[in-house]
């Protein structure tokens, strides 16, 4: 070999080992969020595969992940969405450290890698955290600044009918009338409490859209929506209260109303990038929803039995129903008793009455506020049918 060859080899030998070595590390893209208080999806964007090392699971108010074979970009880091108040990724040498600040107790309850597909181009490596309700085992930092007071629950009243639309009629009364008085009595005792903000879909006799009723409560940021009914059957000895939760086919509806909007990313709080991730992230969102108005359901029902106000047999039905749809808001729709019945409408129409009951929801939304977080994520079974 001569030596202007030797030259050349040693030459093509560096740079092919250049270019290797700089394959051989990835990088860490960016870091996206989506979810809620309760359970928060972190998404890290990989140019190539990386393996996972969880260092922190949480306990100290911090989530730490190594992951082998990337390296971050300069200064990545910012704020986070739900259970994560900050974060950061350092490099170091092959890897990264992908740091969560946590806003509350949480743990990981998943993490799991995906590859390239369903059109996107790169590998995401997905870190699933949920809030344990426990504090931290120790502090990270010097004491922070003690919080703002946490804002009060925004609950939505929805009087059912009104205006063109007086609903069924009884004896001496319609629905649309017996809905409004309930709802403004129930707002009257919510407030008298001072624990919530109250506001109605109606406060007078007009007629109100089903869908917009429930928009103006998403758009609002409600925390918990109710709707008030009175029921109707042929049979004027059928009587008793019930509670209605969205039920299975509902849920796909709601999903189905809400992918219609271009913006349903943006209404949901999701980062919008990731097909597949956002649906996931909304999968979540419902089923939280679900198991929410479920226990909702439940407490409404204890507090209206011990106020000594009849039943139907079969108490919680789910339906597909238009006020319940709201993937993000916990949403009941509670038929106060049959208006087609005489005592069940007395009842209804008697001021006195009416305030008991009210009452009694007003101690079912307390209930349901005041239940432990993971009591909330607890489903309950739903029964449909006739009485």
């Amino acid at each position: 070999m001569t030596a202007l060859a030797f030259v050349v080899f040693c030459a093509a030998v560096l740079i092919a080992g250049r270019g290797l070595a700089s394959g051989a590390v990835g990088e860490v893209m960016r870091v996206r969020f989506g979810g809620d208080a309760e359970r928060t999806r972190v998404v890290v964007d990989l140019d190539r595969t990386s393996r996972g090392e969880v260092i922190r699971p949480g306990g100290d108010g911090r989530v730490i992940v190594a992951l082998s074979g990337v390296a971050p970009q300069r200064g990545l880091s910012g704020t986070g969405v739900g259970l994560v108040r900050g974060y950061r990724v350092a490099g170091s040498g092959a890897s990264s450290r992908v740091e969560l600040d946590l806003a509350v107790s949480a743990e990981i309850e998943r993490r799991f890698l995906l590859p390239p597909g369903d059109g996107v181009q790169h590998y995401r490596y997905v870190i699933d955290l949920k809030a344990t309700g426990r504090a931290p085992t120790a502090p990270r930092r010097a004491a922070p600044a003690a919080p703002r007071p946490a804002e009060r629950p925004l609950i939505f009243i929805d009087a059912g009918h009104g205006g063109r639309d007086p609903g069924a009629r009884g004896a001496h009364a319609e629905e649309a009338d017996v809905t409004l008085a309930a709802a403004l009595a129930l707002k009257q005792e919510l407030e008298r409490s001072g624990r919530y903000r109250v506001r109605m879909t109606r406060d007078t006799d007009v007629y109100v859209g089903l869908n917009r009723r429930v928009a103006i409560a998403r758009q609002a940021g409600a925390d918990l929506f109710i709707s008030l009914h009175a029921d109707a059957l042929a049979d004027p000895a059928t009587r008793g209260a019930s509670v209605y939760t969205l039920s299975e086919q509902g849920a796909g509806r709601a999903v189905r109303e809400i992918t219609r909007d271009e913006n349903w990313h943006r209404s949901l709080n999701l980062p919008g990038r990731d097909a597949s991730v956002d649906r996931i992230l909304l999968d979540m969102t419902q089923r939280a929803t679900q198991n929410r108005s479920a226990v909702l359901a439940r407490t409404l029902l204890t507090e209206i039995e011990s106020s000594d106000r009849p039943l139907l047999r079969r108490s919680h039905r789910d339906a597909g129903l238009a006020v319940l749809l709201a993937p993000d808001v916990p949403a009941v729709l509670l038929e106060m008793g049959y208006i087609t019945n005489p005592e069940d409408e007395r009842l209804l129409t008697d001021v006195r009455a009416r305030r008991r009951l009210m009452r009694a929801v007003a101690s079912g939304i307390d209930a349901y506020f005041a239940a432990p977080t993971g009591a909330l994520q607890v489903a309950s079974t739903s029964e449909s049918g006739q009485p």
